[in-house]
C-alpha cells in the first residue's frame, strides 16, 4: 500500500468515526442548543468578563511560545495558537491537528522546524502535566469538604490557590530529581496493575525523560512558564465559576473544579472535535450531582462553552486570516 493511500485511508477512517460520535452525542448538543435564547437571562456585564478570563487562558500559551522560541514575534506567536486551537475544535484529530496548523504556521514565519517540534512538544507536556495534577488536588477537596463551600464566588479564590500549589508542585518536579522518581515509580505501580507488560522502571524513565525535555525547554525561566501554564487553566476554570455565578447557580467550588477537570480530560476524546458533545453532557451532568440545578446546569454549560468553544473559532479563522493576508502583503511589497 502506497504511502498516499495508507494517509487517506486514516483519514476517512477519522472522518468516519467523527462522523459516528457526532450523531451519538448530536442529542445531548441539540438539547443544549435549545437553551440558547436564555442566555437573554444572563446580564450583559458577565460577556466580556468571561470573554476577558478565555483571553488571559490563550494569552498565557503566547508567553510559553515567546519563551522556548524567543525569537517569534508577538504576531505569529498569537495568530499561529489561536488559528490551531479553531482547528482542534472543528477538525478530526483534535489538539493533534491544531498543533500541525500552529507549527505550519510558525515555521512559515521563519522558526526552525526542529526548534518548533520541540517547543510546542514542551509546552504541550508542561500544559498536560498540569491537567494530570489537577486531579491530584481537587479530589482531597471534595473529600474533605472545606467549610467555606456553598458560595460559588470563592471558587476565584480557589483559582489562585490551585494556580499557586501547581507552580510549586511544578519546581518541586523540575528540580527534585528524588520526588520526580517517588512519583513516577508510584504511577509505575499502578499502571503495572492494569497493563502487565509494562515494567514499573520503563514508566520511570518515560516520565523522567519528558521532565528533562520540559526543564530543557523552559531552562532558565521554570517560574514563570510554570505560572504560565497554570494561568492557562486556571483562568479557564474561573470562566465556568463565572458562567455558573452568572445564571445564579450555587456549588461548592472544589465540586466545580472535579466538573472542570472531567470536562478536560473529555475534551481530549478524539472522536469529536474538541470533544463537541460529549464535554457538554459530562459537564452538565456532573453540576447536577454537585448540587446545581438541572436548568442552571445547562445554561451555566452553554455560557461557557459558548466563550471557551465556540468563540475561539470565528477568532482564530480570522487570525489565521489576517497572517496570510499580511505575509502576502509584505511578500508583494518586497
Amino acid at each position: 500500500m502506497s504511502e498516499s493511500v495508507r494517509r487517506w485511508s486514516w483519514r476517512v477512517v477519522g472522518l468516519v468515526v467523527t462522523g459516528i460520535g457526532l450523531y451519538v452525542v448530536a442529542p445531548s448538543v441539540v438539547a443544549l442548543l435549545d437553551d440558547w435564547p436564555e442566555l437573554q437571562r444572563v446580564r450583559p456585564l458577565w460577556f466580556p468578563v468571561l470573554i476577558v478570563l478565555e483571553a488571559g487562558s490563550l494569552a498565557a500559551l503566547w508567553f510559553l511560545v515567546r519563551i522556548t522560541l524567543p525569537t517569534t514575534r508577538w504576531s505569529a506567536a498569537a495568530s499561529s495558537q489561536l488559528a490551531g486551537n479553531a482547528a482542534s475544535r472543528v477538525l478530526p484529530g483534535g489538539n493533534a491537528t491544531g498543533s500541525v496548523v500552529q507549527a505550519s504556521m510558525l515555521v512559515r514565519a521563519g522558526q526552525p522546524t526542529g526548534a518548533v517540534a520541540a517547543a510546542l512538544g514542551s509546552i504541550g507536556l508542561l500544559t498536560t502535566g498540569m491537567l494530570v495534577a489537577l486531579p491530584i488536588l481537587t479530589i482531597p477537596a471534595v473529600i474533605l469538604r472545606p467549610p467555606p463551600a456553598r458560595q460559588l464566588q470563592l471558587g476565584l479564590v480557589v483559582s489562585l490557590v490551585v494556580a499557586v500549589v501547581l507552580v510549586l508542585l511544578g519546581l518541586a518536579l523540575l528540580t527534585w530529581d528524588g520526588f520526580v522518581r517517588r512519583v513516577a515509580r508510584a504511577a509505575g505501580h499502578v499502571i503495572h496493575l492494569v497493563r502487565r507488560r509494562v515494567s514499573v522502571s520503563a514508566v520511570v524513565e518515560t516520565v523522567v525523560a519528558q521532565r528533562d525535555a520540559v526543564a530543557a525547554g523552559f531552562a532558565g525561566q521554570w517560574g514563570r512558564s510554570l505560572a504560565y501554564a497554570a494561568a492557562n487553566r486556571m483562568l479557564d476554570y474561573a470562566a465556568l465559576v463565572a458562567a455558573l455565578y452568572a445564571v445564579g447557580a450555587r456549588a461548592r467550588p472544589s465540586m466545580v473544579l472535579l466538573a472542570y477537570v472531567l470536562a478536560l480530560g473529555l475534551a481530549l476524546v478524539p472522536i469529536t472535535p474538541g470533544g463537541l458533545g460529549f464535554v457538554e453532557a459530562g459537564l452538565t451532568t456532573v453540576l447536577v450531582l454537585a448540587g446545581v440545578s438541572g436548568d442552571q446546569a445547562l445554561l451555566g454549560t452553554l455560557l461557557y462553552r459558548l466563550v471557551s468553544f465556540w468563540l475561539p473559532i470565528p477568532v482564530g479563522a480570522l487570525a489565521w486570516a489576517g497572517w496570510h493576508l499580511h505575509r502576502r502583503t509584505v511578500a508583494r511589497s518586497g
